[in-house]
């Protein structure tokens, strides 16, 4: 039944797309040769500036005031207004997912399968892919693998977030403050100076804090205290008529620990979740419930990131280079075993300390050739160096001190060259060929730990003598490192049909691939200490589609294949998170999404995706299944030792639905402006809609049933257009629904959205 809703609202949105781009424009709109407004949207998916109807990627873009409408105040967010993206996130990693391709893969040297770029630099680390908006211009997500142009690690695409640059123009200041429900305050502050007619700064600053919304039931107090902050620093400088410098460094700090508070996943279909046979009862807790041991969980962060950006002039080409440094460290304390059981027993639940410093080094260098010829033409080279160090301790109850338990760390670096060129065959003919080679390599990798054995013997021989009983193992490098080089070529191929200025229809290949990893963070922890070597991913992605753009009207419809080989999958088992190249896949599906200015007070905006997303072969799939030890005897085999609640059971599957991949999602987006004393107000919403999904590797376990969310806003501005309020409700039907589930040895967690929010913001604009 409910595949059919959704395949029933997946072709009345598709049909909406096909009448719009059939229906006439609207007749207040006029082009901008007959001297109207209208202007076409502009994207940089190809890595040069360009009219979305001309680029032949499923791109959806989303402008400053998209944004607003929607409420998105962090990148997360974005999923509302985006079919086929979903943002999962729990215990501070943020892994976005499109169209089926992502991971749930939290390892040292892992990386996530969507590339995040930020004004043409590209972020990494999935402990830093979700923050706040300030100063945002728009966002545009390419929907995809975008091997060719942007690297290793897209496979499912890229999301590029464009942010504001000083401007020689003028002096202006903006700024907003907003209060909310769990008295959620956020100021936001942005200043440019015009230095001179060559030199502008700017600087920007945002402010978080809340008292957070769920509920220590041991205290009977209310957890998750946030507070978070950042600020920005820009120099733009003209150093002459063919040469630009642009200059930033970026400060930011979080401590937040609400996505570590999690409540005990009870999955009825499936009998699992809570200690006693599945059966809600004394261990377990609740949405917006908690339990915390001695040692109250905690999530904190400071990043540093300092970009440069030197942008020529030659004559023939455009030139740019990016150079980037980020300096990225965490520390935190999660809760592994999600019983509950502190409920009774204080002091008995299992906590694990997992800070991580995460350093990356990316310098690129962009030529693009001048608009106007028949061939347009990118090249490009890359540099990509990324040292990722993850350490695990145990908390001591009542002490601020910790015990080491372990940790790994690798270095990876990562070498390119690329071309991308479009000719213009015939007015209406285009052909586009692309090839980026790339050499990726695993520079070093190690594990240590510490064991609690008289003797270690490594297998090979050696052992260990453990003074006190204790062998604490340091440094040790696993022989894999000396097959984690890795040389990739990844084609793109397009054939273009434009039949008039307002239209495109493409098909389309592209490669990529997801690089390989050590598995210092699974393998390599446990008796033989041999560390698994998980292969690359590999995609061949086929799409078809048709765009219009023209006076108010912009549509977008999509079909695409993908053939998706060697995934990689997170095993969480005992404190480790194991990765394996687990199944070969196949998805396939229909996008579609359209904006139409009905009038110039009324525009509307709607999308859908259905995404038909299955593992073909799932050899040996982890099945977790609850262990039978409370009957009296003591528990054996895989469910031996301390806390273990849970043992994978490998199962071979064929034809299973693929991790956190829904069948169906869609939004439908409205804003309606109109005068009101003397001044403008505007009248927004946005509603979205997910069908029901699996968080489990296996895609057969820890369901999340379908549901919506509604944001609202509504927003007076006055007469002088520098001030206005604006009142605001996200999640305004307070849905109850997962952002993931967490599952392990000892238990299964769940992580709940945050309900009913609303509030008020005031705001202010001078300047340009």
């Amino acid at each position: 039944m409910m595949a059919k809703r959704a395949l029933s609202c997946a072709s009345s949105v598709f049909a909406l797309v096909g009448v719009a781009m059939l229906a006439p424009a609207p007749a207040f709109a006029q082009s901008d040769d007959e001297g109207g407004a209208y202007a076409p949207i502009i994207v940089t998916a190809q890595r040069r500036a360009e009219a979305q109807v001309d680029v032949p990627i499923t791109i959806t873009s989303l402008s400053e005031e998209t944004l607003a409408t929607a409420n998105v105040q962090e990148l997360s967010d974005i999923a509302k207004v985006t079919p086929g993206l979903r943002f999962d996130f729990a215990s501070g990693f943020f892994q976005p997912t499109i169209r089926g391709i992502g991971t749930a893969v939290t390892t040292s040297g892992g990386g996530g399968n969507v590339g995040i770029y930020i004004d043409g630099f590209y972020s990494p680390n999935p402990l830093a892919a979700d923050f706040d908006l300030v100063s945002v211009e728009s966002i545009q997500v390419l929907k995809g693998p975008q091997g060719t142009l942007f690297g290793r690690n897209t496979t499912g695409g890229a999301i590029l977030v464009q942010t504001r640059e000083p401007s020689t123009d003028g002096n202006a200041f903006q700024g907003q403050a907003s209060y909310g429900r769990f008295s959620e305050r956020d100021l936001k502050a942005y200043g440019n100076v015009a230095v001179s007619d060559r030199v502008a700064i700017s600087v920007e600053g945002q402010y978080r804090a809340g008292n957070g919304w769920q509920h220590e039931i041991n205290t009977d107090r209310d957890v998750g205290d946030f507070e978070n902050w950042s600020t920005r620093i820009s120099l733009k400088a003209e150093l002459s008529d063919n040469v630009e410098v642009l200059l930033r460094y970026k400060h930011a700090s979080t401590d937040d620990p609400s996505q570590n508070l999690t409540a005990t996943f009870v999955d009825s279909e499936l009998g699992i979740g809570a200690p006693l046979g599945g059966v809600p009862g004394t261990f377990t807790t609740k949405r917006r419930e908690v339990a915390s041991g001695a040692v109250p969980e905690f999530f904190k962060s400071n990043s540093d990131v300092v970009q440069g950006t030197i942008r020529v002039d030659l004559g023939f080409a455009d030139f740019t280079s990016y150079s980037q440094y980020r300096s990225e460290n965490v520390d935190s304390s999660i809760e592994v075993d999600y019983s509950g059981i502190e409920t009774q027993f204080p002091g008995f639940g299992f906590q694990l300390g997992l800070p991580n410093e995460n350093e990356t080094w990316s310098q690129e260098f962009l030529l693009n050739s001048k608009p106007g010829t028949p061939l347009q033409w990118t090249a490009g080279l890359f540099y990509f160096q990324n040292s990722d160090t993850y350490v695990t301790d145990l908390p001591i109850p009542d002490n601020n001190n910790r015990i080491r338990f372990g940790g790994s760390g690798t270095v990876v670096k990562s070498y390119a060259a690329f071309v991308d060129a479009t000719y213009e065959v015939t007015p209406q003919l285009f052909v586009t060929a692309g090839v980026r080679y790339a050499h990726d390599k695993i520079d070093d990798a190690y594990f240590n730990t510490r064991f609690l054995a008289p003797v270690l013997d490594l297998g090979n021989g050696d052992t260990f003598p453990a003074p006190n009983g204790i062998v604490y193992l340091r440094d040790f490098q696993p022989e894999a490192v000396e097959f984690a080089k890795d040389d990739r070529i990844t084609p793109r191929f397009v054939i273009r049909y434009k039949p008039n200025e307002d239209m495109s229809v493409y098909a389309s290949y592209t490669k990529g691939y997801k690089a390989a990893i050590i598995d210092v963070g699974g393998t390599c922890q446990n008796a033989p200490y041999v560390c698994n070597f998980v292969k690359p991913e590999t995609i061949d992605a086929f799409e078809v589609g048709v765009k219009y753009d023209s006076r108010g009207l912009s549509a977008e419809f999509a079909g695409f294949y993908y053939d998706y080989k060697d995934l990689q999958i997170s095993l969480f088992e005992a404190g480790t998170a194991q990765i394996v190249n687990a199944a070969n896949s196949e998805i396939y599906g229909l996008e579609g999404q359209v904006n139409y200015q009905v009038t110039p007070a009324f525009n509307l905006n709607a999308g859908a995706s259905w995404v038909h997303a299955r593992y073909k072969n799932f050899d040996s799939a982890p099945i977790y299944t609850q262990c039978t030890f409370f009957d009296g005897t003591a528990p054996t085999g895989p469910c031996a030792g301390f806390g273990i609640t849970y043992t994978i059971v490998p199962t071979d599957l064929k034809n299973v639905t693929m991790q956190r991949t829904p069948e169906f999602t869609g939004f439908l987006g409205a804003r309606y402006e109109t005068e009101l004393a003397g001044g403008e107000l505007a009248l927004s919403g946005n509603l979205f809609y997910s069908s029901e999904f699996y968080f489990g590797p296996s895609g057969t376990q820890f369901k999340e049933n379908g549901y919506e969310t509604l944001s609202l806003r509504a927003q007076w501005t006055d007469p002088s257009e520098n001030y206005y309020v604006a009142l605001w409700g996200d999640n305004v039907t307070d849905s109850k629904y997962y952002t993931q589930a967490q599952y392990s040895n000892f238990g299964i967690g769940a992580n709940w959205a945050k309900p009913v929010t609303y509030g008020i913001e005031l705001g202010f604009k001078f300047g340009g």
